[in-house]
């Protein structure tokens, strides 16, 4: 699988050791930055990584910035984008059983790099469940995409 990722300075050093466990699982990355800590502006690069993602050149992306919250409002502008800020077990499974989530938001500020990581490792083998219910809703807000 291949996976976009991206971050502002709150997380560069979340990302890299994220994107080193990620290679070492046999995930193929694209980074799209930062590439230090030096402060940039986080929609630089969420929302390449985001494009990368609902434009089919990686299959899911993960965004990170200090709390995680900017770079998700970031990455839900792009159309096509379900972009879940998640910080717990349960939620990073749940939003892609119910939501099929395409791009993970977490903060580095906010949880613990081997919290990151597991948040990752569920998020990223937990499949969309397909139910009916739930594959109608995700419908429905791609309709509303439509309409902005």
């Amino acid at each position: 699988m291949k996976i976009a990722m991206a971050c502002d300075h709150g997380a560069y050093k979340n990302k890299e050791a994220l994107k080193t466990k990620l290679i070492q699982k046999g995930y193929e990355i694209e980074d799209f930055g930062c590439f230090s800590e030096n402060s940039i502006d986080y929609p630089e690069v969420a929302y390449p990584c985001a494009k990368a993602v609902a434009e089919g050149k990686a299959e899911r992306g993960i965004v990170m910035c200090g709390t995680g919250i900017g770079v998700s409002i970031v990455a839900n502008k792009v159309p096509g984008i379900r972009c879940a800020h998640v910080h717990d077990l349960e939620t990073a499974k749940l939003t892609r059983e119910h939501n099929d989530s395409n791009v993970l938001a977490m903060g580095g500020r906010i949880i613990s790099q081997e919290l990151i990581e597991q948040i990752a490792e569920v998020w990223l083998t937990t499949p969309f469940s397909h139910e009916e219910r739930h594959q109608r809703r995700i419908d429905q807000i791609a309709e509303l995409e439509k309409k902005v």
